[in-house]
């Protein structure tokens, strides 16, 4: 069984009626699990914080009292119950994920060009390499920007979902759609959700277009990917075949919805849908490629040929590796005439912690890294060793 100490809340008389109850129920042992901070504990006094000599000490006794009515007693990865991560664990040796920068320029000599760095996790960041891309006609709803309009009575025209800098949220409850009107025909291939937290209905929008604003015809059904409950470092991206229009319109219902499950969202037991930003673009991209791309956990359906040909698509001999000429954050070379999209990619700390953990809270070891692996068995459980059993 999980044996939650929760806020450092333990006590040895405590401890001992939990193993003989445990005992007497059958059970063959406990895994142990401490949970959040103690600075949150306003019941239960005095309260053990993690990593302390105090903490230790009933961590001791437990194993004690576990040896003496015959049960068993692990203990988690870390602190909390999620990621394996400490204190110890730096940003160089924490998760890692691709980060990149995207600049539009035209083609010549750039001398000393300064480039901006991607994201970085408390200043850590590390290049992986500079490449131009041509760059195809391309429009966005941030560039032509329609009109927005909804059938929602809560909220008639939700124009901040086109504007970058504006706040808001669009909320409904019940059936309903959003208009995006332009002045001539756009031609989408991609459109973009910006979501604040989960939210499984946002991905189930129908996408209908028309030239006329009365007679609409069905171009998508947009499909939810399966996702883990760490979800929301990225903004989703679902494609549709390129499509040219005047008008489209995303409807929603809730009806339909799949039944609850472990690794979706709150969105399917009470069906809201809930959206910061719906951005369209005649860029091409991948389906959900921030989960394939491994930016976040997500599983969806790959990308058919049909929703993006090859017409739509960059070739790879025509991508130039700018890597050498990147000095620092400076940029000496020369490109081919046309616009060239520059993308910058390296990478950095996801910043993901043991966040349910209290005093040793740190951010995630690197899975991928075996020295940074030994580093957190060693200052978990290699310190339980020592403290413990050692001594």
């Amino acid at each position: 069984m999980f044996w939650y100490w929760m806020h450092g809340a333990v006590s040895k008389a405590g401890i001992t009626a939990d193993m003989e109850a445990m005992k007497a129920a059958g059970l063959g042992g406990a895994y142990l699990m401490p949970i959040k901070d103690t600075i949150n504990n306003k019941s239960f006094l005095p309260a053990y914080r993690q990593l302390t000599p105090e903490w230790w000490e009933m961590v001791r006794f437990s194993m004690q009292e576990a040896d003496r009515v015959g049960l068993k007693l692990g203990m988690h990865i870390c602190d909390g119950f999620a990621l394996a991560g400490g204190p110890w664990i730096t940003p160089e040796k924490s998760m890692q994920k691709v980060v990149w920068s995207d600049t539009i320029i035209s083609g010549g000599k750039m001398k000393n060009m300064h480039l901006l760095r991607p994201e970085s996790y408390d200043g850590f960041y590390k290049e992986i390499g500079l490449y131009a891309i041509p760059v195809q006609e391309e429009y966005s709803t941030e560039i032509n920007v329609p009109e927005v309009t909804s059938s929602s009575a809560e909220d008639k025209t939700p124009s901040y979902l086109v504007t970058r800098n504006a706040e808001g949220a669009f909320k409904a409850s019940s059936a309903c759609w959003i208009q995006y009107s332009f002045k001539q025909p756009f031609t989408c291939r991609s459109l973009e959700l910006v979501l604040n937290g989960n939210n499984y209905q946002a991905h189930r929008l129908k996408v209908c277009v028309s030239d006329d604003g009365v007679n609409f015809r069905t171009v998508k059904q947009l499909t939810p990917a399966r996702q883990g409950w760490q979800n929301t470092d990225e903004n989703s991206t679902h494609i549709i075949t390129a499509t040219t229009a005047r008008y489209f319109r995303f409807y929603w219902d809730p009806k339909g919805s799949e039944p609850g499950a472990e690794d979706m969202d709150a969105a399917k037991w009470k069906p809201t849908l809930k959206i910061k930003k719906l951005y369209l673009s005649s860029r091409a991209l991948i389906g959900q490629f921030e989960g394939k791309a491994g930016l976040v956990w997500r599983v969806s359906k790959r990308t058919q040929s049909d929703e993006l040909p090859d017409k739509d698509c960059v070739k790879m001999n025509q991508v130039i590796d700018l890597s050498a000429s990147l000095n620092g954050d400076l940029l000496n070379a020369t490109l081919p005439a046309g616009k060239w999209r520059i993308v910058r990619m390296g990478h950095t700390s996801t910043g993901h912690t043991n966040a349910t953990g209290g005093g040793g809270k740190g951010l995630e070891c690197d899975k991928f890294s075996e020295e940074a692996v030994k580093i957190q068995f060693d200052h978990w459980f290699g310190e339980a060793f020592r403290k413990l059993i050692l001594n």
